[in-house]
């Protein structure tokens, strides 16, 4: 496990969807940090297997609940002084697959969790997303910015879910006096991704593997900006700890565009394989890039891990689950 660099000011967390990609990640630097953790997930879209590391710590507890559902909230005894809402289906695959859990999650979930979070008098921090600006006609996005998001689209589910949910937050703020922010989380990557989720990482980097076309959406000229998970996890506990109720964007500014990522994982992997294009998702942002500023200056934050030790971090991880999951040689 990782120290995180800064000391942590909490005993106990609560982290939801915490056997997800992010979430795991958390769970890890929290106890590596010394915070006694609670996960708790209904493995929609998680996996045990991401904290099958963690199951043997002291401080670790996992509760297998969706935090939608009445009963969950009653199981997450606490007391908690941090509670992290990452609980709901953050891929295209997922939340296409689940659109009412995931509307549930923003909704039902996020309400739910700040009643704990006021039970205990716990700071409460919600995982909203870059998604809440839509295709966004501002760029780069600063917080600010109200986004241009189509409510009827295909990713609305994901979309408002996590656009209400920022409106739970802040209502509670201001009626409940709820110690309680907002983390606008971009593009990232790293160790832990599913190899299915749909995702461009993840995606180009399978596909690379099996040595076939990675399939790139349109002409590939939309962009995104890319931050690896050490330094998201980082700018989240941070943002956690800084007692901010406003948004706060954590992403990375190492804006490319999608025809060169696939490039960049191509070399990276020394794979042959060809790009292939193909249709482009109805509502796919043509531009990604957050306005990072208020963490530079807030947080003293900004991403470190260089673009290349990143991915190659994460092909090295993918690789190694393959050869975990091939069958036995006969000798």
């Amino acid at each position: 496990m990782t120290d995180a660099v800064f000391p942590m000011p909490w005993r106990r967390a609560l982290v939801t969807g915490g056997a997800g990609f992010i979430g795991s990640h958390l769970c890890e630097r929290l106890l590596g940090s010394g915070v006694e953790v609670d996960c708790a997930d209904n493995l929609c879209s998680g996996s045990r297997e991401n904290i099958a590391a963690l199951a043997g710590h002291a401080g670790f507890r996992f509760v297998e609940c969706d935090v939608s559902a009445p009963g969950c909230r009653h199981r997450l005894r606490g007391p908690y002084d941090l509670v992290l809402h990452f609980a709901c289906p953050a891929s295209p695959a997922d939340y296409l697959r689940l659109p009412l859990e995931t509307l549930d999650a923003g909704s039902l979930g996020t309400r739910s969790l700040l009643a704990v979070a006021e039970r205990d008098a716990a700071r409460f921090l919600l995982a909203s997303t870059s998604e809440v600006y839509g295709d966004p006609l501002v760029h780069p996005q600063r917080e600010d910015y109200w986004g241009n998001v189509n409510p009827v689209g295909p990713r609305s589910v994901y979309d408002e879910s996590k656009r209400f949910a920022e409106a739970l937050v802040t209502a509670h703020v201001r009626a409940r006096d709820a110690d309680a922010g907002i983390v606008r989380l971009f593009n990232t990557y790293g160790p832990r991704m599913r190899a299915d989720d749909g995702r461009a990482v993840p995606t180009f980097v399978r596909q690379a593997l099996d040595g076939a076309p990675l399939t790139v959406a349109g002409d590939g000229s939309q962009t995104r900006s890319l931050c690896y998970v050490d330094d998201t996890v980082e700018g989240i506990l941070l943002v956690a700890a800084s007692r901010s109720v406003r948004p706060v964007n954590i992403g990375g500014t190492d804006e490319i565009t999608v025809r060169d990522l696939a490039r960049r994982v191509v070399e990276l992997t020394g794979s042959r394989s060809p790009v292939e294009f193909v249709p482009r998702p109805t509502d796919d942002p043509q531009r990604r890039r957050p306005d990072t500023r208020l963490a530079r200056e807030l947080l003293s934050w900004e991403p470190r891990v260089p673009w290349k030790e990143g991915l190659k971090q994460t092909i090295d991880h993918f690789v190694r689950a393959r050869r975990t999951r091939e069958p036995a040689q006969r000798v």
